[in-house]
């Protein structure tokens, strides 16, 4: 992130007295994506296996309650051998519940992939939107203001979202 920063100073610093000549825009990829309806198909897909995924894991979270609820009730009266194994049904529910939320919501989990999936081919067609209009109106830059580029200030007449947008509604 320092090295994009220290990039752009280099590029403003070094373009000197030539700031007239150039031509920089930006966009909110926000906007777009939340007036995409590609990207909010996608959104809907993603939240629906989301939400089939969290039921799930509430469904193995309350066994696993259940069982401790009954294990803690009865844990004085039991053996030595049945309170082992109750405690061992306990810890292999509890494995249960980490593994399966380590697959659907881990870093290289379902959701991840589903999100990569669902969402690449609607970036790609937005980048893709953005180039074309930024060669066609000779931008020098195009700036991402919902990214982790900050713009302190920006005249609304460079703002391109509406553009990529109507450019994306026309495909």
């Amino acid at each position: 992130m320092k090295y994009l920063k220290f990039s752009f100073m280099f590029v403003f610093l070094f373009a000197g007295f030539s700031f007239s000549q150039l031509k920089i825009g930006y966009v909110d990829s926000d906007a777009i994506m939340d007036n995409l309806p590609d990207a909010q198909d996608a959104r809907q897909k993603l939240d629906q296996l989301i939400q089939e995924w969290q039921a799930e894991l509430t469904k193995l979270e309350n066994e696993w309650k259940q069982n401790f609820d009954e294990y803690e009730k009865r844990k004085l009266i039991m053996t030595d051998q049945t309170r082992a194994e109750m405690e061992q049904k306990l810890v292999q529910l509890e494995q249960k519940i980490a593994k399966f939320r380590e697959e659907k919501f881990g870093t290289n989990g379902e959701l991840f992939l589903k999100q990569e999936e669902l969402m690449k081919p609607v970036q790609n067609r937005v980048f893709l939107a953005i180039e074309e209009i930024a060669k066609e109106e000779d931008y020098d830059f195009v700036f991402d203001r919902s990214g982790d580029i900050m713009l302190l200030f920006a005249k609304e007449e460079y703002d391109l979202t509406s553009e990529v947008l109507d450019r994306l509604k026309l495909e």
